[in-house]
């Protein structure tokens, strides 16, 4: 299902998705949709069962603040990505693409929180600027 949407945007950012559709070959709408999906996060029902990382035990908050990516994972996303910017990702690597971008963003943003909450709790010292 799609819902169609009228957005009013910068002219330097339309004309950055206008140009990113001319190397890849797609139509601007769909540039778009993509650049909205992989930076939106989800909100799916399961996203909801997730402990908040305050309820964590400590070993658990130090697990998640050093969370990566299995390699497999990593390879494969990278691989999709220099694909997409070659302009040679095929729509069926754009859902797994878009899904490892979500994945990617998900655990990101999890281990930025346990981080904050390891240093909260005195777990690890705060980050150097």
């Amino acid at each position: 299902m799609s819902t169609c949407v009228t957005v009013t945007l910068p002219d330097d950012v339309y004309r950055s998705a206008e140009r990113l559709a001319q190397l890849t070959s797609r139509n601007v709408a769909d540039v778009l949709a993509d650049a909205l999906t992989l930076s939106l996060p989800s909100l799916r029902p399961s996203a909801g069962a997730v402990r908040a990382v305050e309820q964590l035990s400590d070993g658990d908050v130090l697990e998640f603040a050093e969370l990566q990516m299995e390699p497999e994972q990593d390879h494969r996303l990278s691989t999709l990505l220099q694909r997409q910017q070659a302009g040679e990702l095929s729509d069926t690597e754009r859902p797994e693409l878009l899904a490892l971008m979500q994945g990617y963003q998900e655990a990101l943003l999890r281990k930025a929180q346990a981080l904050q909450e390891a240093v909260r709790r005195g777990l690890r010292a705060p980050l150097e600027p």
